[in-house]
């Protein structure tokens, strides 16, 4: 059985899901022999953020989005020396910490070839912070705390993104579909280094963008096995090193920055429950590199410090339904499995294609 070239888009997982409710469909009529030089691409109804199967040549994709993302963080650090499982002698530090951020976007897709696929995507962030936090202090010989209570927010234009997308093959002869993907990140979006700060170089306001241009490869992998469709993404995404070179108080100077790049996989399916409505399982999870930030020191003195690696894991959960041939509404859900990962991400979105040539 050979499919058609697909009709219009949605994020994928959903988009696997929808490919595969396209399958469902297609075993109940016939389909025509595709001549031998034609470019042989699913009929779904799907794809993006992770990439997969092409908008068609000459249509034109709208997709309004909605995004939350909630993480906390309660911890509680000892520091001392533990005699028995019930004598501690030390001092306590105990932080909690809730961050939540909402990002609405517009996202336009061009086909401008049957293989080739043109993205751009414009947010708008909002962000909240509620940081308390205790913290231990030593004066001469005297133990004692502070605390810290602080609330921050943060709204504006967020980074821009510009995408391009390539069908490498046509899926014949057991292949699965194979896209390869370049995405780039602008800096538009306020950094973290363009925020207002106090005397003491505490923030008060919080960035709406990453600060750093950042560009990421990747490949797609879409294997129909009717009624279920599974994809797979491996990507590597290259952040840019600054020289930030800003005074953050009397003391420092913010020197070169060298945030840590990220290796990025993904891998799931999608199972279609009739023509209109499906859903999808998978995973991703990134793995970020350390952070290096070197200081300037008032005396001339300079220093580099790391941060930690970073290992951001998912488990992705989608619905999708399809309203018109044209018009499709998916929810999207992302439950964080590691301790670096945001504890839940739900995104909306509503995307709807027209002709343009």
């Amino acid at each position: 059985m050979k499919t058609s070239v697909l009709k219009y888009i949605t994020p994928l997982p959903l988009a696997v899901s929808l490919l595969s409710a396209q399958l469902v469909h297609a075993q109940q009529e016939p389909v025509g022999q595709a001549p031998p030089d034609a470019i042989n691409q699913p009929d779904v109804q799907a794809i993006t953020e992770y990439a997969g199967v092409l908008t068609p040549r000459g249509h034109l994709v709208i997709e309004p989005s909605l995004q939350y993302s909630h993480a906390g963080v309660n911890r509680l650090t000892f520091q001392g020396i533990e005699i028995l499982s019930t004598l501690l002698i030390g001092v306590f530090t105990a932080e909690e910490a809730n961050r939540d951020t909402w990002t609405a976007a517009v996202t336009g897709r061009l086909g401008v070839t049957d293989r080739l696929e043109l993205e751009a995507k414009v947010p708008y962030v909002y962000r909240s912070d509620t940081l308390f936090a205790t913290v231990p202090t030593v004066e001469g010989s005297e133990a004692g705390q502070f605390d810290i209570d602080r609330d921050l927010s943060g709204n504006g234009l967020g980074d821009i993104e510009l995408a391009a997308r390539y069908q490498l093959n046509r899926g014949q002869n057991n292949w699965p579909y194979l896209i390869a993907n370049l995405r780039y990140k602008t800096t538009t979006g306020e950094g973290p280094f363009d925020i207002r700060r106090d005397s003491d170089g505490i923030e008060r306001e919080l960035a709406t963008g990453s600060g750093f241009h950042s560009l990421e490869p990747s490949i797609t992998a879409l294997y129909p096995s009717d009624p279920a469709v599974f994809f797979a993404n491996l990507g590597y995404m290259y952040t840019k090193k600054e020289s930030i070179n800003k005074r953050i108080n009397d003391d420092i100077t913010i020197g070169d920055v060298d945030p840590g790049d990220a290796i990025r996989v993904s891998f799931g399916m999608g199972y279609a429950i009739n023509e209109r409505a499906s859903f999808s399982l998978g995973y991703k999870h990134d793995f970020i590199d350390k952070t290096r930030t070197e200081f300037l020191g008032a005396n001339g003195n300079s220093s580099t410090q790391s941060s930690r690696s970073l290992n951001i894991g998912s488990l992705l959960l989608g619905w999708s339904y399809q309203l018109k041939p044209d018009v499709s509404v998916n929810l999207g859900l992302e439950l964080g499995v590691t301790d670096d990962a945001p504890d839940t991400v739900i995104t909306l979105r509503v995307p709807f294609g027209m002709g343009m040539y």
